[in-house]
């Protein structure tokens, strides 16, 4: 009896931890602002809005997309925002979109797009990045 009775106290102990520990993280997402990215969301909703779903699937458009996204990767001074900035090609143009970390990148980001696919044939809809009040 004196197992049964310890072996009672021992789940209970997890159980009501385990609730506990659940209730603690719900409170603190709870207390966490959700991301507001509305404004960006809304200027995509527009019907004449350059959007990835809406570029050419073609052997040329595809290739200018590789080339400039490859420029922009393998320059390892570029930060993570910069190597994923979004890349729609139509017809031999190219947009840009998406959030850069400063000035400088966006300046090295649209010159590289450039050199690939010709001048006059870049739209730049780049955005600098709030500071990551994470990096101190």
């Amino acid at each position: 009896m004196n197992c049964c009775y310890r072996l009672a106290c021992t789940l209970m102990f997890v159980f009501s931890g385990s609730l506990g520990c659940r209730v603690l993280a719900n409170a603190q997402d709870a207390q966490q602002p959700a991301p507001d990215n509305s404004k960006t969301n809304q200027r995509d909703r527009d019907k004449s809005a350059i959007t990835a779903d809406k570029q050419k699937m073609n052997p040329k458009d595809s290739e200018l997309r590789k080339k400039i996204r490859s420029a922009i990767t393998s320059d390892k001074s570029l930060s993570t925002y910069a190597h994923n900035v979004k890349i729609i090609t139509q017809n031999g143009k190219v947009t840009l979109k998406g959030p850069v970390r400063s000035n400088q990148e966006k300046s090295t980001v649209l010159t590289k797009a450039t050199e690939i696919a010709g001048e006059g044939n870049v739209t730049d809809q780049l955005a600098i990045a709030p500071p990551n009040p994470k990096s101190g």
